[in-house]
């Protein structure tokens, strides 16, 4: 038998084992291990474009609310300002403010405000009021005066 008809053969074999040991990998104890053979294989651009298309579409089957937000999140870019943050969070609607603070809940990056009008704005964008009309049970937001 040639041995040029065992080239193809060989090649495809190693395609199949390969790609059974990237799915064992990703059912074996919730992908621990494929994580950072997924990060290192980002590093090639080819790659990391069909990671990132993957990605998006189990994203958008899973969560479309989600998906929207990102999407429009990823076109602003990255702020480290919060003011511009805040901006950036205004311009989605509601839902897609609540499924994206839901997700970032779920990750634990929530950071704490660092002012009293950070907090506020936090606490509106979470839905936990706070805002228009106080919080107080009389609708009054000014101070209590002591009796004497």
């Amino acid at each position: 038998m040639p041995i040029f008809i065992l080239i193809p053969i060989v090649v495809l074999g190693a395609i199949l084992v390969l790609f059974g040991l990237l799915v064992f990998l990703g059912r074996f104890r919730k992908g621990r291990y494929l994580r950072p053979l997924i990060t290192t294989l980002m590093k090639v651009p080819l790659l990391k474009r069909w990671f990132q298309k993957a990605s998006t579409a189990a994203l958008e089957r899973q969560n479309p609310e989600l998906a929207s937000a990102m999407r429009k999140l990823q076109r602003l870019g990255p702020s480290l300002d919060p003011q511009k943050a805040q901006a950036a969070l205004s311009q989605l609607s509601a839902n897609e403010r609540r499924a994206y603070m839901e997700a970032v809940e779920e990750q634990g990056g929530i950071p704490e405000a660092s002012n009293r009008q950070m907090r506020r704005m936090q606490q509106r964008m979470q839905g936990g009021g706070g805002g228009a009309g106080g919080s107080r049970p009389g609708g009054s937001t000014a101070r209590k005066r002591k009796k004497r």
